[in-house]
């Protein structure tokens, strides 16, 4: 009965399901790998879209969402990650790891090259 009365009071307009199906595109089911929460069938990613629905029934704007399910469930939950300080190194490490090996590599092949001479 709770559960078709708060159905009820959400009832979103299309404009607004259409963002909260964009947004759920976004999120990461924190339980599943690697699914976001509109693919998910399992019960957090239920709660997930039920709160997504919420806050913006509640007049929220899709970043202010965005910022409440990462406040909540923590960086991790965006499929997409932002680049911030705290996570330039993952984002770097791919760049530096290749840059480190070309070095490494290039150094290697050098260093024979004069051991032949």
């Amino acid at each position: 009965m709770i559960a078709l009365l708060s159905a009820l009071l959400l009832a979103l307009t299309p404009a607004q399901q259409a963002r909260a199906d964009a947004i759920f595109k976004d999120i990461r089911c924190v339980v599943c790998q690697n699914q976001s929460i509109a693919e998910s069938d399992a019960e957090l990613a239920r709660v997930m879209r039920a709160l997504v629905e919420e806050r913006i029934a509640a007049g929220d704007t899709d970043a202010e969402v965005k910022a409440y399910l990462t406040a909540r469930y923590g960086e991790a939950v965006l499929l997409t990650p932002t680049a911030s300080p705290k996570n330039y190194v993952l984002w770097a490490g791919p760049v530096l790891a290749l840059m480190l090996g070309g070095i490494w590599a290039f150094s290697l092949f050098r260093g024979s090259a004069k051991a032949r001479e």
